[in-house]
């Protein structure tokens, strides 16, 4: 096995802000890899009485992505599709919204929107650590770290990519906790 073979593992040693940054990127990867090459129909799949689709998780953790390195990073205001969606009228607009997107839409959301999460964790890493104060701040007047921001994204990740394991296992039986060796995702 080679590092370019499973190049998503997070590393053997290392400080504290590459593990937790690692252990985000795998858990990022194996939930892509759930929810990857699908077409409309199976990122619609739902499975019992829940309502969830990948598509909605694509959606949902991407709209999770934004809020965490931006408006609870530094205090940016979401953009584009959130700060139009009708939040008011459907809280769980990022979920249901999806079922009218496209499979390319969906990915291309999801897959640039976490491309720029990256950087924006590789520099606020590299200006202040992840003891570093930021933007969010608790009711009571509590700022948050950026060490509680992800893990806080570990946390949720971990959550969604056990759905999507459900998700996916409905739509074609496809199984397993990490992507097979080599695997990149599709275009």
């Amino acid at each position: 096995m080679t590092n370019s073979d499973h190049w998503w593992e997070p590393p053997t040693t290392g400080t504290e802000a590459e593990h937790l940054a690692g252990a985000l990127d795998r858990l990022r990867v194996t939930f892509r890899w759930k929810a990857d090459g699908l077409d409309a129909a199976g990122l619609r799949t739902r499975v019992g009485s829940s309502s969830l689709t990948l598509g909605g998780l694509l959606k949902h953790l991407a709209c999770v992505e934004e809020q965490i390195f931006g408006t609870k990073l530094s205090g940016t205001p979401l953009g584009a599709p959130w700060n139009t969606a009708p939040w008011d009228a459907d809280p769980d607009w990022d979920f249901n919204s999806a079922e009218g997107d496209t499979p390319e839409e969906l990915y291309a959301l999801w897959d640039t929107t976490v491309e720029r999460s990256r950087a924006t964790l590789d520099a606020a890493l590299a200006a202040g650590g992840l003891d570093q104060l930021v933007h969010l701040t608790f009711g009571d007047g509590r700022r948050v770290s950026l060490r509680r921001l992800v893990c806080d994204l570990v946390e949720e990740y971990g959550r969604h990519t056990g759905h999507a394991d459900l998700l996916r296992e409905a739509v074609d039986g496809r199984v397993g906790e990490d992507p097979p060796a080599g695997w990149r995702v599709s275009r």
